[in-house]
């Protein structure tokens, strides 16, 4: 008989072989280059994951940024900071073009850099050295002044949170010409020179004065307020005047201030935090919300965790109608285990990537009653879920479910064994498949079994939400295959213009390629 090996059937010589080896040694399909920066930069936080140490992922952007138009850089950065709401990154992206267009630098600046943090991780980024120079540069110094003269002095005063470097650093290094005497004796004040207190914005006025006198609470930043001795009436009234993102971030802290003490304070509060208006314009991420219900100190009064799972509903609203039928595997595996904005010293989320995966499938499934959710690891989990129940109680039993090795084919193996009807396979992953090494032949095990699914089903899309900075998946993007990273609504879009037919090749690349610079 024959070698089936050298001569098998026509379907497995038209699959690709795989082009790569993933972060498990397994075989898998590189990304091209713009397409691994989009990934980089839309899920990427310059810290640790599960497979890449911080300084690798550095190494990996930069090695990007350099093999990529310097156009195409520019725009993701914008993506990354508008939609995809990144902070390191876009700004590394801003200091790498420093080096290599600066027309292109000038024309995203105002755009990326839109808050004092993103200015100051510029300048530290920039002067690091690691994008290609250790000075400012003349043109980088102009951006910088001309984001300084086009903010108020309240701005610039509020802007002023921070160090290494401090807003003051900053005006040390690129000597802005104060356009009135206002302006001139907050550097002063900003740089620690001896400054006239009534020239001062009226917010630093009164900042200075209640440090020597008290008195009524100054209207200022929380974070030049938390690290004194306050009383409860005062942290009341921090809690009251906060924003909804500081108010979401520290419910914990003001428990233990007393500030729920006071049940008309917090019932205040527990109206604000499920605002709508109030969700929409903090502009959170989903998973930052599911943060703070999983910190949530027992405590805390019952109405405030009812409130942050109203919010989150609404910060879910997104999630468009998927037609037909909806498959949504979410991967369990250990890998899954990393905090989805990766290990930082001091500051790493408890949220993992596994808990963004059941986020969203849970948020797709309360949209979506008919649509069915598989968990896998090494194998298909059999769970039951009610699409009535609320996104954390979806979203925990999710994450309650054994972990074991990653088969990023066994969703599509099933599917093609129970011989269902499928529109459109969803996947929330880090793509690092390796039990299923070896079953696709050349190719991967997951691109054998989506092709033997779409004979079955001609019009079927498989829409992959990468979840790590990796440069490898396990099916190439084609007509009907879609990667997307990140861990933002953004991802609900695609989804929206994947199932409403008006995706191509390589969509999420496309739509960035799009953007107006």
């Amino acid at each position: 008989m024959a070698n089936k090996n050298l001569f098998q059937r026509l379907f497995g010589r038209r699959l690709p072989p795989a082009t790569a080896i993933n972060e498990e040694g397994s075989p898998a399909y590189e990304l091209t280059g713009e397409q691994a920066l989009a990934q980089l930069a839309a899920t990427g936080c310059l810290n640790g994951t599960f497979y890449a140490t911080e300084q690798e992922q550095l190494d990996a952007v930069l090695e990007l940024v350099n093999a990529c138009e310097p156009g195409f850089v520019a725009r993701v950065a914008l993506y990354a900071r508008e939609q995809g709401l990144m902070k390191d990154l876009p700004a590394l992206l801003c200091a790498a073009l420093a080096a290599r267009d600066g027309a292109l630098l000038a024309a995203v600046f105002p755009r990326v850099i839109d808050n004092g943090k993103m200015l100051r991780s510029f300048v530290q980024i920039l002067r690091s050295g690691v994008a290609g120079r250790r000075s400012l540069g003349t043109l980088p110094r102009r951006l910088v002044r001309d984001w300084l003269a086009a903010r108020s002095e309240a701005q610039l005063f509020d802007a002023a949170i921070g160090n290494a470097p401090s807003l003051g650093d900053v005006i040390r290094m690129v000597h802005p010409k104060p356009a009135s005497p206002e302006r001139d004796q907050l550097y002063r004040y900003l740089l620690g020179k001896p400054f006239e207190l009534d020239r001062l914005p009226a917010e630093a006025q009164r900042f200075e004065r209640w440090k020597s006198e008290r008195g009524e609470l100054p209207d200022v930043n929380f974070q030049r307020l938390s690290s004194l001795e306050l009383g409860e009436a005062e942290w009341r009234s921090i809690a009251l005047r906060a924003t909804w993102t500081t108010l979401r971030m520290n419910l914990n802290t003001f428990e233990r201030h007393g500030v729920f003490a006071c049940a008309e304070t917090t019932t205040v509060l527990a109206a604000r935090l499920a605002d709508p208006r109030e969700v929409r314009r903090a502009r959170a991420f989903p998973y930052q919300i599911l943060s703070a219900l999983q910190n949530l100190d027992p405590a805390v009064p019952q109405r405030l965790r009812t409130s942050l799972e109203q919010a989150l509903e609404i910060a879910t609203e997104h999630v468009p109608e998927l037609p037909g039928r909806t498959i949504v595997a979410v991967d369990v595996s250990g890998s899954m285990s990393s905090p989805v904005t990766g290990h930082r010293k001091g500051s790493t989320s408890t949220v993992t990537c596994r808990d963004v995966a059941a986020l969203f499938a849970a948020s797709i499934l309360r949209r979506n009653p008919s649509a069915r959710v598989i968990p896998f690891h090494d194998r298909i989990c059999d769970v039951q879920l009610d699409p009535r129940a609320s996104i954390p109680e979806i979203s925990s039993t999710l994450q309650r479910l054994p972990s074991g090795g990653t088969n990023c084919s066994a969703v599509l193996a099933h599917l093609v064994q129970s011989r269902g009807t499928v529109d459109t396979v969803i996947y929330f992953s880090d793509n690092e498949s390796w039990v299923d090494a070896g079953e696709g032949g050349r190719s991967t095990a997951m691109l054998a079994q989506w092709r033997k699914l779409r004979r079955e089903n001609p019009r079927a899309k498989l829409v992959c939400i990468d979840l790590q900075p990796y440069r490898t998946v396990q099916a190439p993007v084609a007509d009907d295959v879609i990667h997307v990273g990140g861990f933002s609504d953004q991802v609900f879009t695609v989804l929206r213009a994947v199932t409403a037919a008006e995706s191509s090749p390589d969509f999420w690349v496309e739509q960035i390629r799009k953007i107006a610079v």
